[in-house]
């Protein structure tokens, strides 16, 4: 359920208006099979290496192992940031989803109790985090699946009144609109709403059975793109004409769904989709809390983190990552208040980009796992799953990854003139990375591990 539910959340709520805005519906559709297409590779990477070595806060330990213990460094600070800071965000969104509701209640409220709420979930046990994110999932999934079979009833005019057909599919310069740039601006954007699909890997370590239930994960992940992604945004391209200016606003009171409720006849349907949205939040914030403390805990067991993150209480649980984490993320969260919100707004920037980057990590650890592998004589019948297309696929989703992440902010080099403010805040998740790949590099003196000297422990039971 984490798998199939992970990634759903208010990219795909409220964001997916906008992208069909402005690349018309063939153009969203086009940019967010394409990003599907390297997120499927990514999975099919991260499935491999953790059905074969399944770790709490894999990605660290895979670029440690695979690639540098300096990439790994890099990579497992760079995940515990952008991951703290999600929770500052999504405490953010908390206090105005209620605000529908209670308008004027103080914002503190909110984002004290939701916070509280998922360091509970998280501290009780890892079956507290399991739970949670299943009903949140559930609930998800469950709002996807009724609004495809309202959508499809409309479609052909059984709700709603007249049937619509493919007729918003020729309004105006559709299906594209603003042509290829339009289209790659959707590109860059799509990929944000498929961050935490990841999630799944840093799971592996503390799942039953993780040689036969990661690669049932991974291999979910096709059918979930193609239904609560590609399919969904088709509906929408269907039944709203991408020239409807309610679909460049964000707000919940006229996203796509919520105006497609409304057209089939469901008299609360804004109520419906802010509770739903509510759902969410405290689902990605949730998996935040337990992403963020397991990669703590996986880089204190490997020397590059402080060995406090490595303790654990009687139920297994990292507490100390999880105290400092949510230390963090209210903190950033308590800087939105301040100053107009500058800090606040420069954290978030800093994290922008740090999806791809960790995404190209798993990718390119994968990469050399295999050649290491297939170099030192290993028989592929060993691994327990095997990422098809190798290496088109983590090729395809390394190349995928650095456009989009060099490509962050390009529309501001074709204005007149460039407000360099705005570019360095576009790219700042990038020198951060930098910084603590070439700082750990410099300090430690390590080096990139050769093919030939990368272990394979196939007996070993790895936490």
């Amino acid at each position: 359920m984490i798998s199939i539910g992970g990634a759903i959340g208010t990219g795909l709520f409220l964001s997916s208006g906008a992208a069909i805005n402005t690349a018309g519906p063939g153009g969203a559709l086009l940019a967010y099979a394409f990003v599907g297409a390297m997120v499927f590779f990514v999975m099919t990477s991260l499935g491999e290496m953790a059905a074969f070595m399944p770790v709490s806060g894999s990605f660290s330990t895979y670029g440690s192992k695979f690639v540098d213990p300096a990439f790994g460094f890099a990579i497992g600070w760079t995940y515990w940031f952008n991951w703290a800071m999600t929770i500052a965000a999504e405490l953010a969104a908390s206090t105005m989803i209620m605000k529908f509701w209670f308008p004027n209640s103080p914002s503190w409220v909110w984002s004290g109790s939701f916070l509280a709420l998922i360091f509970l979930l998280n501290y009780l046990s890892v079956k507290g985090y399991g739970e949670g994110e299943y009903i949140l999932s559930f609930i998800k999934v469950s709002a996807i699946v009724l609004f495809i079979i309202v959508g499809v009833l409309m479609i052909f005019g059984i709700m709603g009144g007249e049937a619509v057909g493919f007729k918003n599919f020729t309004v105006g310069d559709a299906p594209f609109s603003g042509g290829i740039l339009g289209t790659f601006v959707v590109f860059i954007a799509a990929g944000f709403s498929f961050q935490g699909t990841e999630i799944v890997g840093v799971t592996a370590g503390e799942s039953e059975d993780p040689a036969k239930n990661i690669p049932k994960a991974v291999k979910s992940v096709f059918w979930r793109i193609l239904l609560f992604y590609i399919f969904a945004i088709f509906i929408i391209g269907l039944l709203i004409p991408y020239t409807n200016p309610n679909l460049q606003n964000d707000s919940v009171i006229v996203s796509p769904f919520t105006l497609i409720f409304k057209k089939a006849g469901i008299a609360f349907a804004a109520s419906l989709m802010n509770a739903i949205i509510l759902t969410a939040v405290l689902s990605a914030g949730n998996s935040s809390l337990y992403a963020s403390t397991r990669m703590l805990y996986s880089m204190a067991k490997a020397g590059q983190a402080p060995r406090i993150f490595e303790k654990l209480n009687s139920r297994g649980v990292p507490v100390a990552g999880m105290v400092l984490t949510c230390a963090i993320g209210g903190l950033a969260f308590l800087a939105s208040f301040f100053g107009d919100g500058v800090v606040y707004i420069w954290l978030m920037n800093a994290i922008g980009i740090t999806g791809f980057i960790f995404w190209l990590g798993i990718s390119i650890s994968h990469y050399r796992f295999r050649k290491a592998y297939i170099a030192q004589g290993h028989s592929l019948d060993r691994l327990p799953y095997k990422a098809k297309w190798f290496p088109l696929g983590p090729i395809f989703a390394i190349a995928c990854g650095v456009i989009v992440i060099l490509a962050q902010n390009f529309q501001a080099f074709l204005a007149d003139k460039i407000d360099w403010g705005s570019v360095v805040a576009a790219y700042l998740g990038i020198p951060l990375f930098l910084c603590l790949w070439f700082g750990f590099k410099f300090f430690r003196k390590t080096k990139v591990v050769k093919l030939e000297e990368v272990e394979f422990e196939f007996d070993k039971k790895y936490d």
